[in-house]
């Protein structure tokens, strides 16, 4: 099936905040390990520091995710709030290259980070706007696959002048500006087709008082989930398993560090989870028109908790190259089956309130993972003991995916 103009241009917006994702995963924790390092801070400090940070930027936007997805349900205020919390996040990229001190970087990424999450709960529920029912599957793997593949054309040119800065003749300070610059333009340039077609199809009419009534409408669909236990059940499941992944996506450069693996060789293995997570988010694509959905993602989250056991004894090269082979395997289908199956479960008209709740139970989630990752670390003074509590995430979400996944048949 070919992708209508609309899609494409929804896909772009994957392929634009891709590029900052890929720098939280990759550049910018080895350059807070850099700051850090020049402030004395410990290696062990740094990996729990940085995964606090993660939280906090998590539980801002899962503290307002909610209504500002209620509110954007309202007709024709969608696109302006994606808008605004895009540009956030652009300029807060952008901003990472002026700080010096380690505590004022943290804040900066803090505020883009938010931005971008944000962002996001308007994207995904657009994705009721931009396509049908029997489509979604494929667009959003489609979305998570090209926002692969894509990320890597600035993460490239960021890499020349962050790995060979001496040779160009400027200062890894100046490289770093290089890269965060590049990354956000890409990320502004790509978005502006989906801001200049996209049009809001399912709303609710405009009240006199939009912020206030939103509110309303908020309380009213979270007591609808819990009387609806399928939706319920798989916001949990999601809860669980995603805070999984997002944890992995979140630390995995700052674990690698902290076990005094190769920036290098950590950079360039997360180049190739990216590659290869390209062709494998459209094999998944494909494979959802012969296989069942939940049945898809129950093979994400059990391979996702082989991945997680692998990691805690990780203290090789090699093994951190594994390990990021095999988390491009199930990455992207993982993220966009979970969307599309979602977006599939509830009303189009409330997808904005139903996506600001899932983006609670997503990334909004993650604080735990990040933040158990970062507790234990310090209280073990190891690196690799935080990582097997994530091998428990997946477990409970399997355990509750599949009951979920029994009532939605």
């Amino acid at each position: 099936m070919k992708l209508t103009k609309l899609e494409k241009y929804w896909i772009l917006y994957d392929v634009g905040n891709s590029a900052f994702i890929m720098l939280v995963s990759t550049i910018i924790p080895i350059y807070f390990n850099y700051l850090a390092g020049n402030a004395g801070i410990s290696e062990v400090d740094y990996l729990a520091y940085w995964g606090y940070a993660a939280s906090v930027a998590t539980v801002i936007v899962a503290l307002i995710g909610p209504i500002l997805g209620s509110v954007a349900d309202t007709k024709n205020y969608r696109k302006p709030l994606f808008v605004i919390s895009m540009m956030v996040g652009v300029i807060g990229c952008a901003a990472l290259s002026v700080p010096t001190s380690w505590i004022v970087f943290l804040a900066v990424f803090v505020i883009a980070k938010v931005g971008y999450n944000a962002s996001l709960i308007f994207y995904d529920s657009m994705l009721v706007d931009v396509t049908t029912g029997e489509r979604m599957d494929m667009v959003s793997s489609h979305g998570y696959a090209w926002g692969y593949i894509g990320s890597c054309i600035p993460f490239v040119i960021s890499l020349v002048f962050v790995l060979m800065y001496e040779k160009i003749g400027i200062t890894m300070k100046m490289a770093m500006a290089i890269a965060f610059f590049i990354n956000a333009a890409w990320w502004l340039l790509v978005t502006i087709p989906l801001l200049r077609k996209y049009e809001q199809n399912y709303y609710a009419e405009m009240p006199k008082h939009p912020v206030r009534d939103s509110f309303k409408r908020l309380g009213h669909t979270l007591s609808s989930i819990k009387k609806e236990k399928n939706i319920f059940l798989y916001l949990l499941a999601f809860f669980f398993f995603i805070d999984g992944v997002y944890t992995i996506i979140e630390m995995a450069t700052a674990y690698g560090s902290a076990l005094g693996l190769d920036s290098t060789g950590l950079l360039l293995a997360l180049l190739v989870t990216q590659i290869v997570a390209f062709p494998c988010a459209l094999i998944f694509s494909k494979l959802s028109k012969k296989y069942a959905t939940d049945f898809l993602i129950k093979i994400c989250i059990l391979a996702y908790f082989g991945i997680a056991v692998f990691a805690i004894q990780l203290d090789k090269q090699w093994e951190f190259w594994l390990l990021a082979v095999l988390v491009g395997m199930f990455q992207g289908a993982i993220q966009a089956l979970s969307r599309s199956y979602f977006a599939k479960i509830i009303p189009a008209e409330k997808s904005g309130e139903y996506f600001g709740i899932y983006d609670i139970c997503g990334k909004g989630a993650s604080f735990m993972g990040t933040t158990l990752v970062g507790i234990v670390a310090q209280v073990t003074n190891v690196a690799n003991a935080g990582v097997g509590i994530i091998a428990v995430l997946f477990m409970v979400g399997f355990v509750l995916f599949h009951k979920a996944a029994k009532l939605n048949r």
